[in-house]
């Protein structure tokens, strides 16, 4: 039989390959080895010191505080519209806050340092310390962006008012309640949840730790952060607080304009009802 002659350019034949095999476009010559990954910038050392008055406590139950924290996230960042004001507030400079010296600190109180802080789009934390170099003794989470916190923050005088309910034969500190009712200027916004710091939280206060009053933005690349869901840059204000100690359930803190009487006016209050 007559078979035509072969030519150079004549089709070959595909190569027959396993079913499923992905087909590749640029194999890697046999022996070669792909380039390996760049190594990932290690975490910055934390050198806060914990709190002087931080005492032992037996460990609370992982379990139930882990179904708290699911819990608070599943609630809508959305608050709900206006409600009252509760009126067991004490306000900034009635005889229930304490009177104000002339450097606005007010008689009697203990000062702190508070710092607010978060990414635009994802909750603010609210974070207490004993000195800009220690470890916070008291960390919330609050049901609100933080992008639009810091517009509340150009108003004359906000107030965040933080309610926890009251049970039979309660014997835990206020400030060591898991959930709160968070208000600002008496409307609802959801909210605030009591958690340990994270190594993200402990990250931006090694950042901040040589900072005692001011606000800015930590660029994204120096938090080190590899999460979905992070925009932008994170915000952060700082500044010191008078606490004032009311009653075994009710608390306050008082921001300290550094710029006298011509900046805003930040009041944090805690009641158990």
């Amino acid at each position: 039989m007559y078979q035509p002659p072969s030519s150079p350019m004549s089709i070959q034949p595909p190569t027959p390959r396993t079913p499923g095999t992905p087909l590749s476009t640029s194999p890697l010559p046999e022996g070669t080895m792909p380039p390996p990954s760049p190594p990932r910038t290690p975490r910055m050392a934390i050198t806060l010191a914990q709190p002087s008055a931080k005492k032992k406590k037996p460990p609370r139950s992982t379990r139930a505080m882990r179904a708290v924290r699911s819990l608070f996230r599943s609630f809508p960042i959305i608050g709900s519209p206006a409600c009252r004001f509760p009126t067991s507030v004490p306000r900034a400079g009635s005889s229930a806050g304490g009177a104000r010296q002339h450097d606005g600190h007010v008689h009697g109180a203990s000062r702190t340092t508070g710092t607010l802080f978060g990414y635009r789009k994802a909750r603010i934390t609210l974070a207490f310390q004993e000195n800009p170099g220690s470890v916070p003794d008291l960390l919330l989470e609050l049901a609100m962006p933080t992008g639009k916190f810091m517009q509340e923050m150009g108003a004359e005088h906000l107030r965040i008012a933080l309610e926890c309910e009251k049970k039979a034969g309660e014997r835990a500190k206020l400030l060591e309640e898991p959930l709160w009712t968070a208000y600002v200027n008496g409307r609802k916004i959801g909210y605030a949840v009591r958690r340990d710091p994270s190594d993200d939280d402990l990250t931006v206060m090694q950042l901040l730790h040589t900072v005692s009053v001011g606000a800015g933005v930590l660029p994204s690349d120096m938090m080190e952060v590899d999460k979905q869901g992070v925009d932008g840059d994170l915000a952060y204000m700082r500044a010191h607080f008078d606490r004032v100690v009311g009653s075994k359930d009710s608390e306050s803190f008082y921001m300290l304009n550094p710029d006298g009487n011509n900046g805003p006016e930040l009041s944090i209050f805690f009641i158990r009802i």
